[in-house]
């Protein structure tokens, strides 16, 4: 193995390592067998790769065909192999204890109401995003099933209460690493899916600097992985990723423009994103894989993720606590183009809906890759969030201005979101007052008592 100077992150329930303990060194993710020339050269070559700052196009290209060839081809006979000890061609790259699916109640969960529906795997279900978006789904006659290793970066009991809103309207998850790729194929297998929701990620930008092996294990181990099960399905299915307004990085003309250059990430985690994007675009050319790529902008909104600003404030304000606001050069006001999950979910189904099929063509024409930015269109800076969120919450927060950290953030995001109104339909509705009430009348329900005693506790990384 590459020698790590971390120790391995502890296991949780169910097999699944902590992202939130040491898992923070390549070595953890990377297994290398053998001490052959050729297996230092390449241990050598990834720890350049991955510990560099990425400023190009070129070494996020080049971290992306990497893996690719990693997982897909192996590097040699015998020197490459997953955790267990199967080396050649396929051999995973990341560490993590196999799970095992429940037939019978994966098929039920991906079983759609009508024949005009589609049945879809929905990664990362037990998150944001992916809850509501199975939920909405499962509304419409869809057939769903989710997969989510349940992780805990944050409290994993908001993950579960949203686990358990899924199995009430029939969504089962099934709990496993997206590099389980014999879970992976099982599911594919028992399901025939129409379509793949990829939404599992490691999230967050300045937890990339204390843990960046989690990144690299979820966002890029993991998609390639997942990739490669899908090339192997027979029909292919069509797929929609989560990208993220972050790899616009430190692009400073606005709107963002999907067509803008994205070769200057500012974090770890815009970069395996962008790296996601590459490998996507790789998948799609060789194999003809219909892949819709969406780049988030702030979502916000109920069941929402407590590292996220607009959560942990709320948690600041109930309890008398400060709040931190982040200010940039020259005391210029950090803003976010905030977007609410409804809106979101609208432009995640209707790309879902108008993806072309999967599969090159006779003349060897394929579907196209598309890239969409779901946002909505209105930048507001911290501060005047602030207010808002504290109209709703009926009580004052106590702010700390303080200057914006170097650990990856950016000083504003605003999205043009012409190319998903012409090719989606989408058209985000929801106004930040409106939002951030229906996200405070959440929040005081769901936080009665000491119901969210550990939520309310808790610290971003």
């Amino acid at each position: 193995y590459i020698r790590s100077p971390y120790p391995m992150a502890p296991l949780l329930s169910g097999g699944q390592r902590s992202p939130s303990s040491t898992m923070g060194s390549y070595g953890d993710v990377l297994p290398m067998r053998g001490r052959t020339r050729r297996a230092r050269g390449v241990a050598s070559v990834l720890t350049s790769m991955l510990t560099r700052p990425m400023e190009s196009l070129g070494a996020c290209a080049a971290i992306s065909l990497f893996v690719y060839a990693l997982v897909r081809f192996g590097v040699g006979a015998g020197d490459v192999g997953g955790a267990s000890g199967v080396g050649g061609p396929g051999a995973a790259v990341s560490t993590f204890v196999p799970a095992k699916i429940d037939v019978a109640k994966v098929q039920r969960s991906c079983a759609s109401r009508t024949e005009a529906a589609g049945a879809v795997l929905v990664t990362g279900s037990a998150g944001f995003v992916g809850f509501h978006t199975a939920l909405a789904l499962k509304d419409r006659g869809w057939g769903v099933l989710g997969l989510d290793n349940v992780n805990d970066y944050y409290p994993t009991s908001l993950k579960r209460a949203r686990m358990k809103e899924l199995e009430k309207a029939g969504v089962h998850t099934v709990e496993a690493d997206l590099n389980d790729r014999g879970v992976v194929r099982d599911a594919l297998d028992a399901c025939k899916f129409t379509h793949i929701l990829h939404l599992a990620a490691q999230a967050g930008v300045r937890y990339a600097v204390k843990n960046p092996g989690s990144y690299v294990h979820s966002n890029v181990a993991g998609m390639v992985n997942i990739m490669e099960e899908i090339i192997r399905t027979s029909p292919m299915p069509k797929v929609v990723f989560a990208s993220s307004s972050s790899v616009y990085g430190l692009n400073t003309e606005v709107p963002f423009k999907e067509s803008d250059v994205t070769d200057s990430p500012a974090s770890l985690y815009a970069a395996t994103k962008k790296a996601d994007e590459l490998l996507a675009h790789t998948y799609n050319h060789i194999h003809g894989v219909a892949i819709t790529a969406l780049r988030f902008f702030t979502v916000y909104g109920p069941y929402g993720r407590p590292d996220m600003a607009y959560f942990s404030f709320a948690n600041n304000i109930v309890r008398g606590k400060p709040i931190t606001i982040f200010k940039g050069e020259n005391d210029a006001e950090l803003a976010r183009d905030f977007t609410y999950i409804d809106d979101v979910v609208q432009g995640v189904i209707a790309s879902l809906e108008t993806s072309e099929a999967s599969g090159k063509k006779p003349d060897g024409s394929k579907p196209p890759f598309r890239v969409y930015n779901l946002g909505n269109k209105h930048p507001v800076t911290v501060s005047d969030f602030v207010t808002t969120l504290e109209k709703h919450m009926g009580k004052k927060a106590k702010r700390e201005y303080v200057p914006m950290p170097k650990t990856g953030d950016v000083p504003f995001t605003h999205a043009d979101v012409s190319r998903a109104a012409r090719d989606l339909g989408y058209s985000p509705r929801t106004n930040l007052d409106d939002g951030l009430k229906k996200f405070v009348d959440w929040y005081k329900e769901f936080c009665k008592g000491a119901a969210c005693a550990g939520i309310q506790s808790y610290v971003p990384a």
